[in-house]
């Protein structure tokens, strides 16, 4: 899952983004409501954490501009800003939740899994890139509506690489969305590379088209042609 983080206190947003790596998410930064909105439009997300007091543009404005491109990521608003006037702006503006600085932990997360949750029951419950289908319900791949015969970490690691389609990987973000806080990188930097060859491996048995590419010095990723 990919979450965007617009943020212009540089050490919240930071610790924002550690808190949820930590949990499996995969995450972005902008610093400012122009960066905010140019990676909202041009790039895939999950959810988005959007603060109100951004500078170049201010989350309302983010907001509305988002709306208005039918962009309809779920949106959980962060803010200092706790009038009721303040809350009914952020809402008609598009947000989805609104969550007041400063704000406890597991309360982010919570929402944050609330509206994630949500969010995918209203989508279809597939992921495809090419002859790829990866079924996120019963957690089933199919390859020219062949089964593959993926383990839990192969499916996992697939899942992610798809929702992230167009977007290199790197093994480290890979190993902390599979393996979260067990996973040790100096002990265990070849696992990815042996999961990505057996995936691959299960792949090729039913087509030819090289689904996961191998992007030198970084990592991985699917490319949707």
């Amino acid at each position: 899952m990919r979450i965007l983080i617009i943020e212009d206190e540089e050490s919240l947003a930071r610790n924002i983004s550690d808190i949820l790596n930590k949990e499996g998410y995969v995450t972005d930064i902008a610093s400012d409501g122009e960066q905010g909105l140019r990676k909202g439009l041009s790039e895939e997300y999950n959810l988005m954490i959007l603060d109100i007091l951004l500078p170049k543009l201010n989350g309302y404005e983010v907001l509305r501009e988002l709306r208005r491109q039918k962009i309809n990521t779920p949106v959980l608003i962060l803010t200092i800003k706790n009038s009721v006037d303040n809350r009914v702006e952020g809402l008609d503006s598009g947000a989805d939740d609104y969550l007041i600085k400063p704000f406890a932990i597991p309360e982010l997360l919570a929402r944050i899994r609330t509206l994630l949750r949500r969010n995918s029951d209203d989508k279809s419950a597939t992921l495809a890139v090419g002859n790829l289908i990866l079924d996120t319900k019963k957690q089933e791949a199919f390859v020219n509506k062949k089964l593959l015969n993926l383990t839990q970490k192969e499916y996992s690691i697939l899942e992610l690489l798809l929702y992230n389609k167009n977007r290199v990987l790197s093994r480290l973000a890979i190993a902390e969305y599979v393996w979260g806080d067990n996973f040790d990188l100096f002990s265990m930097t070849n696992f990815i590379d042996v999961h990505i060859k057996n995936i691959r491996k299960k792949i090729d048995e039913f087509s030819e088209e090289k689904i996961i590419k191998t992007v030198r010095g970084i990592g991985f990723m699917v490319e949707e042609n």
